[in-house]
């Protein structure tokens, strides 16, 4: 196989996986406020399809980690081929679909680096992974940002609650607590984190581009991201984020916690406000583990709610083997891949027949929009003023519509009191000409006798 077509290949591949994590993250801005109402479903994901596609173009350290940090650029040029790169793909690819069919919020930067990594090992040596970079900007960040976000959105939910309660001066009695502002800070805040989304993991698959351009001699080692490579990888996550992953959605929006408005604003900004850092600073930050972490820590800041615990703990479990899990397929497929062209057809015929089968699985038991997350007055919540002109307008129409439908009814009771009285009548006239031929019967029968 010639080495352009196999850098096609990985290309293609790569952008079906940045495809996968536009779907696969789309609960980790949009799941609170379509659980609270502040934004109908499938307005919210078209919003965070769009800002994920601008945030793309906002940043390229997170790139330049994935490109340059994990895998070893050795001295005299790249240790790492395209054929590895591809099986590393498939591991990341493969996971991120169980787990979507699952409905758990696993890492797919995670499954990423955990099937390079694999993949690395197996056809080129443990001597290829920089693991002083892997233990500072992978390892490090998806232990401790979870836990700080998580605790920052805690404390924040508090903050909200204690600021917005109202009681009664005189009896010191709870008055009815009206927190809607919160919704429509929530549009604001989902937007900043998918926007901080689109800086930091779209850019995961712009590095795995530039590496195999430069394990290809294609490019310069140690350089960023090209414009269309740039360009190819926002509009794959901002497609797939449009594709929405309601099943994800759906555990974020309802599964760990009954989120509010207070609480939903207050993840959302701890969430952002993590993920905005780490693109600052070049971390490959698992924004899923920290949106989970900071609806968690709301879910603790809020008095009478409770966190289902069974579900945290099957995504901590998702979390613990995704690299590992995500590892061993890029392993396993990268021992395929060395045997030569043959290894590396079946390797793509076989993903392909898994991803075919796990979607058309996922089909048997359908979660849409429609039914990801069940909300009262979905989308209702906020209402903004519209003007006076149009608000007159409005009422003067619904006045006249309700005088048309007042008269109808005057109308049609007037019509049934005839139609009573017609009736009425009828019976009486009836009931006279029985009488009538029953007296004519009886003077018959007298004359006879």
């Amino acid at each position: 196989m010639e080495i352009t077509i196999m850098v096609a290949l990985v290309i293609s591949l790569a952008l079906f996986f940045d495809f996968t994590n536009g779907f696969h993250d789309t609960a980790n801005a949009m799941a609170t406020p379509i659980a609270t109402g502040a934004i109908k479903p499938k307005t919210a994901v078209a919003l965070a399809a769009v800002l994920n596609l601008l945030g793309a173009f906002l940043s390229t350290e997170v790139a330049k980690t994935v490109s340059g940090g994990i895998i070893k650029e050795g001295s005299d040029g790249i240790q790492i081929t395209p054929e590895i790169i591809f099986a590393g793909l498939m591991g990341a690819i493969l996971w991120n679909m169980i787990t979507w069919l699952k409905g758990l919020p696993s890492s797919s930067s995670h499954a990423l680096f955990g099937g390079l990594i694999g993949a690395a090992i197996a056809g080129i040596g443990i001597h290829s992974i920089n693991f002083e970079s892997l233990l500072q900007k992978v390892i490090l960040p998806a232990v401790f940002a979870p836990i700080i976000a998580g605790g920052v959105a805690y404390l924040c939910t508090k903050l909200a609650y204690t600021l917005t309660s109202r009681h009664d001066p005189e009896s010191g009695s709870k008055l009815t607590q009206k927190r809607g502002g919160f919704r429509t800070g929530q549009i604001f805040t989902s937007s900043l984190v998918a926007l901080a989304h689109g800086t930091n993991d779209a850019q995961k698959t712009m590095g795995i581009i530039t590496l195999v351009l430069i394990s290809a001699g294609l490019q310069q080692p140690g350089s960023g991201p090209q414009v269309w490579v740039i360009t190819t990888c926002a509009l794959a996550i901002a497609i797939g984020t449009y594709s929405g992953g309601w099943r994800i959605i759906r555990t974020m929006g309802s599964g760990l916690t009954d989120v509010k408005p207070a609480q939903g604003f207050a993840a959302e900004s701890s969430t952002a406000s993590a993920i905005l850092a780490s693109s600052h600073l070049g971390f490959a930050l698992s924004t899923t583990q920290v949106a989970s972490g900071s609806v968690i820590g709301s879910g603790m800041g809020r008095r009478g709610t409770t966190v289902q615990w069974g579900t945290a703990g099957k995504i901590a479990l998702g979390w613990l083997f995704t690299l590992p899990a995500a590892g061993i397929v890029g392993a396993l497929t990268a021992l395929l891949v060395k045997t030569g062209v043959v290894g590396v057809i079946i390797a793509a015929v076989a993903g392909t027949a898994a991803v075919t089968y796990m979607f058309l699985h996922s089909k048997k038991s359908r979660v849409g929009h429609h039914n990801a997350v069940e909300v009262e007055e979905a989308g209702q919540a906020v209402q903004f003023r519209r003007k006076r002109k149009t608000v007159a307008a409005s009422r003067a129409k619904d006045e006249a519509i309700s005088g048309i439908k007042d008269e109808q009814v005057v109308s049609d009771f007037k019509h049934e009191q005839v139609v009573s009285d017609f009736k009425h009548e009828q019976v009486v006239s009836d009931f006279k000409h029985e009488q009538a031929v029953s007296g004519i019967k009886g003077e018959q029968k007298d004359g006879l006798s």
